[in-house]
């Protein structure tokens, strides 16, 4: 008995050119699947380009970082903040180069927060400038940018 495929003798003409295009669409069935889901996904969700941001705030530990993430989402300046342990930051300040451990808050807010999470963390973090930066969001994940949408008011 064997078992495998047919030889180009057996698969003449138009019966070659059958099975090759029967053997690409089951191959490619699954991957064809994937990318017809994920763009019917992102064509049914509308996202305006940079209506949201990603901001980033260091602080020198983990006990600052957790107060203010909880601080920030409970007063709904944004809906998700991760915290980034042990980084390093070399910079300068008044001078002199420096080098210290901090975490890292990634925070997923609305644009139009930006401001205000800005001076909330100006009035409780312990730096005497504080980093408080932004980048809009270009895109993303539909379902994703529709619940910062939702958690966050405008």
């Amino acid at each position: 008995m064997h078992i495998g495929l047919p030889s180009a003798e057996t698969l003449q003409g138009g019966s070659l050119r059958a099975f090759i295009v029967t053997l690409l669409s089951v191959l490619m069935l699954q991957l064809l699947r994937t990318v017809g889901l994920r763009a019917f996904s992102m064509a049914s969700e509308t996202y305006t380009s940079g209506t949201h941001s990603a901001a980033f705030v260091t602080c020198p530990n983990d006990t600052v970082a957790k107060e203010l993430a909880w601080g920030i989402v409970q007063q709904k300046l944004a809906a998700c903040v991760n915290i980034v342990p042990a980084i390093k930051s070399v910079y300068e300040w008044q001078g002199k180069i420096q080098e210290d451990s901090e975490v890292l808050l990634m925070i997923k807010t609305r644009s139009s927060m930006v401001p205000a999470l800005a001076q909330y963390v100006r009035s409780n973090h312990p730096y005497e400038v504080a980093e408080v930066i932004s980048l809009p969001i270009d895109q993303g994940n539909p379902p994703y940018l529709k619940w910062i949408g939702e958690t966050v008011p405008e």
